[in-house]
């Protein structure tokens, strides 16, 4: 259960290496420390991208497809939440709150920053180049420009396996 007096930390999670190395890294340094009174409420929240915008098709006659879609970005979802609850049992973290949300992660972010007044928001980088940047967008980018609050972008160092096994 959340309480008033510690301030909320979330941390963006999705599918990717990238990303469960910054939770591991977090869960290192600023919640297993202390584990027996952590600093923060921990909060970690999975945005679900809808159905329409992961194949990208608005066109009639594609309903089939679409619940396809959908019952795979469920299934995604649902894994990487129980990777996330797998992860922190393995430190000893019992009480951080999993979400899911359906949405664009840039916008889930911010908008569970602002629904929990969050202090600080960690996401993870996964260091795309400038072009693959410019296509898909940085949702480290984006929340490090539009997120009421402090915000942490965990790169994980090139070359090394320190981190989440993945």
């Amino acid at each position: 259960m959340l309480t008033a007096t510690k301030p909320v930390m979330i941390v963006g999670i999705d599918d990717s290496e990238q990303s469960f190395f910054a939770l591991e890294w977090t869960l290192d340094r600023f919640i297993v420390p202390s584990a027996a009174n952590p600093p923060f409420n921990l909060i970690l929240v999975n945005s679900k991208p809808t159905p329409a915008s992961s194949i990208g098709l608005h066109i009639p006659g594609v309903v089939d497809i679409l619940s396809q879609v959908d019952v795979d970005l469920k299934n995604i979802a649902a894994r990487v939440v129980e990777k996330a609850k797998e992860l922190c049992a393995s430190k000893s973290v019992n009480d951080a709150t999993l979400e899911v949300v359906e949405g664009d992660a840039r916008n889930v972010l911010c908008d569970a920053v602002e629904r929990h007044h969050a202090t600080i928001l960690v996401v993870g980088s996964h260091g795309y180049g400038s072009i693959k940047r410019a296509v898909l967008g940085s949702v480290s980018d984006y929340v490090t420009h539009h997120a009421h609050c402090t915000v942490m972008v965990v790169k994980k160092p090139k070359g090394t396996n320190e981190g989440a096994n993945n």
